[in-house]
């Protein structure tokens, strides 16, 4: 069975290019217009997807932590409050579905909770995210997984026994894993990148992507040149703009290199087959004293 799912009109798996997502998320503050700023930076930068989130969020603030005061650019609020201001409507969405078929580019969201994907199937997004808060919510996938949308499901802060638990909850059609450490931002030395490999061969039938968190491009790239089909990293008009996820972000300028740094990568991957190259026939003519053939 080929290692290959289908998100709109794009194969992402294993002999197609890397399919780069320009996480968003909660990075525009809960102002619409910076958003699709972000969505003009995604697309100038030439990424396949840009992604949002959508959480219910009475249903996934613990409410221990509903009531805690913090210090926002609203004011001093509670928590609840805070992820209230933050959390994009109907008219909201609407209006990035619109802007990004203008646009020309595919979106979709991570869905924290049931009444999130019940949302979001007005939309007809190519695929639902499930984060790696998430992956051991049973419920919750399999109330994702009867949507019939692939799935891509996010596994930090997970076990590999819980990623195996998940897997058996969704099935292997219409699935995508993505390696990942849910620090924001993460340490090299945690990015632990040959887990891409440890699942490819747990999950031979799967796809396998990375959602990053690091400071930094290179290691994203490397985890193409390791396997990953799928890539995912967010997105910032400014690493210094207020907000949890911005430090662990990458600016306009750094997402155009990295899709750069991406295709590269994927040319001079090659194909294992060793050959002379036209290329070097002058050399070899030139440079080599004496010829076994």
């Amino acid at each position: 069975m080929p290692r290959e799912v289908k998100l709109g009109n794009r194969w992402v798996g294993d002999g197609h290019p890397t399919y780069i997502v320009a996480e968003i998320g909660i990075n525009h503050n809960g102002d619409i217009e910076i958003a699709k700023a972000m969505i003009d930076a995604a697309v100038h930068a030439g990424v396949d997807a840009v992604k949002f989130q959508k959480r219910t969020p009475e249903i996934c603030t613990p409410p221990e932590q509903q009531k805690q005061m913090r210090e926002t650019p609203w004011g001093y609020i509670t928590y609840l409050e805070y992820r209230y201001k933050v959390e994009f409507g109907l008219e909201e969405y609407r209006e990035i579905d619109r802007y990004c078929k203008e646009k020309g580019i595919p979106w979709f969201a991570s869905v924290w909770d049931e009444p999130s994907v019940d949302f979001m199937e007005q939309f007809e997004t190519p695929a639902y995210k499930i984060p790696s808060a998430a992956l051991t919510d049973h419920n919750l996938l399999r109330y994702v997984r009867r949507t019939g949308r692939p799935i891509i499901l996010s596994t930090g802060m997970s076990t590999m026994d819980q990623i195996r638990r998940a897997v058996d909850v969704l099935g292997t059609e219409n699935l995508i894993l993505t390696h990942c450490t849910s620090t924001y931002p993460c340490e090299p030395e945690e990015l632990n990148l040959r887990m891409i490999q440890t699942l490819r061969n747990e999950f031979p039938e799967v796809p396998i992507g990375y959602s990053g968190h690091e400071v930094g491009l290179v290691t994203s790239v490397v985890a193409v040149a390791l396997g990953a089909c799928l890539v995912e990293r967010h997105l910032t008009l400014d690493r210094a703009m207020w907000g949890s996820d911005q430090a662990a972000s990458v600016e306009p300028g750094g997402f155009e290199r990295l899709v750069k740094y991406i295709r590269v990568t994927e040319v001079a991957l090659g194909d294992g087959i060793k050959r002379v190259y036209e290329s070097e026939k002058p050399s070899l003519r030139k440079l080599r004293r004496v010829n076994d053939e």
